[in-house]
């Protein structure tokens, strides 16, 4: 594959300074590079040249969530990887991090600390906690925050038994809350040359996000209801066994409704009170799944599909993970590409989902090896070759 820039990206000409680490800050930041903005990303000294295993040994997840940066390797303990990145901050128009606000703040880069010296700046901090609050420095990854939120106690209410998402889904989410935040910011930069410090707490996040639909009635005062919506906190929600396989099988509308019970031999059911609007189906709503998962197994998950697809009720196959390499629509909509990285090899690049007519996400760069880029982005910056050897120990 050839590597090639057609259209341009949304974000050409902004800089963004990544000073993120795991996955949360480092997904967010690669979705503001693939919009064309030029990311350069901060690794430790430590960090290991090749990117086949690094820190966690989730060599695949670098090659996704460091695509289209640069990086650099900086001692921020030492002067001189101090100056490195203060002249780097100066140079840019966000600054990104999911360090703890303490730390950075003994490093001498907090928000105040960098808004101070360049109050144009965007500075966007990701942590755990929002820094008000008494879990402020209380540490944070995406189980914690899961427990915390109410998130994993969502999979007691149906079988007793509180669970985590098999899914980094807290720092997943997070990320895409950080992306609208800072092109929220970008927007007010440009229109008035103001900077900004956004905070982007896990907790308040995730708090705000599974309330959006399990608040319901316990959010007017008094309260009329208890947390949570009865459909999604349901035994019988679930894919389904049909004749040779598993399918997800959601009938939604009235219309749906009426078309199923027509598929299945029920028409009794279609004037039965229980089930005659979407009211009194969410309040037998286990009984109504129960029906589904019974009929579900009278026919092959293609059978079910055919006649889904011609009455337009939702219904697909379950599949693997291993069956999306393969998948057809996947396949035809160039979901996956092939392509080869420089050292590490041949690998499949998932692609950005969104599609625009004039803009492109495309991959310009493959993931940098930790600190490739270290000399060309100081040498942009008017550093001399001694000067850049002095950052490196000897």
């Amino acid at each position: 594959m050839t590597i090639k820039k057609n259209r341009p990206g949304a974000l050409e000409g902004v800089r963004v300074v990544d000073l993120t680490t795991v996955l949360m800050g480092p997904l967010a930041s690669r979705m503001l590079a693939d919009h064309g903005a030029d990311v350069i990303h901060i690794a430790p000294m430590h960090a290991k040249e090749s990117i086949s295993v690094d820190d966690g040994g989730i060599g695949a997840i670098a090659l996704d969530i460091h695509r289209n940066k640069r990086s650099i390797k900086l001692d921020l303990k030492s002067d001189h990887g101090k100056k490195a990145l203060w002249d780097l901050i100066a140079t840019a128009d966000v600054l990104v991090t999911n360090m703890r606000a303490a730390a950075l703040g003994r490093l001498g880069f907090s928000a105040d600390d960098v808004r101070k010296r360049h109050p144009k700046i965007i500075y966007c901090l990701a942590n755990g906690y929002g820094q008000d609050g008494p879990y402020a420095e209380r540490a944070a990854y995406d189980d914690a925050i899961q427990a915390l939120s109410g998130f994993a106690s969502l999979f007691g209410e149906i079988n007793g038994t509180p669970a985590y998402a098999p899914s980094v889904i807290v720092d997943k989410i997070c990320s895409l809350f950080i992306v609208q935040a800072v092109l929220a910011s970008l927007l007010h930069q440009r229109a008035t040359g103001e900077g900004q410090t956004i905070t982007v707490p896990m907790f308040e996040t995730m708090a705000a996000f599974n309330l959006v639909e399990h608040f319901r009635g316990a959010a007017l005062i008094p309260p009329k209801a208890k947390p949570g919506y009865p459909r999604l906190i349901n035994r019988e929600r679930r894919p389904y066994k049909s004749a040779d396989g598993w399918i997800a099988l959601l009938p939604y509308t009235g219309r749906n409704w009426r078309d199923f019970f027509k598929i299945i031999d029920r028409p009794d059911l279609i004037d039965d009170p229980k089930f005659a609007s979407h009211e009194t189906r969410m309040q037998n709503i286990e009984e109504l799944y129960g029906i589904v998962s019974v009929a579900a197994r009278e026919k092959t998950t293609d059978e079910w599909q055919h006649i889904c697809d011609e009455f337009s009720i939702p219904c697909n196959p379950v599949l693997g993970l291993e069956d999306l390499v393969h998948d057809p629509h996947l396949e035809a909509v160039d979901f996956m590409t092939v392509t080869e990285h420089p050292t590490e090899g041949k690998y499949r690049s998932v692609g950005d989902p969104v599609t625009y007519d004039g803009l492109s996400t495309a991959l310009r760069r493959h993931a940098p090896i930790p600190g490739e880029h270290t000399t060309e982005v100081l040498t942009e910056l008017g550093w001399d070759e001694a000067d850049i050897r002095a950052l490196t120990p000897q």
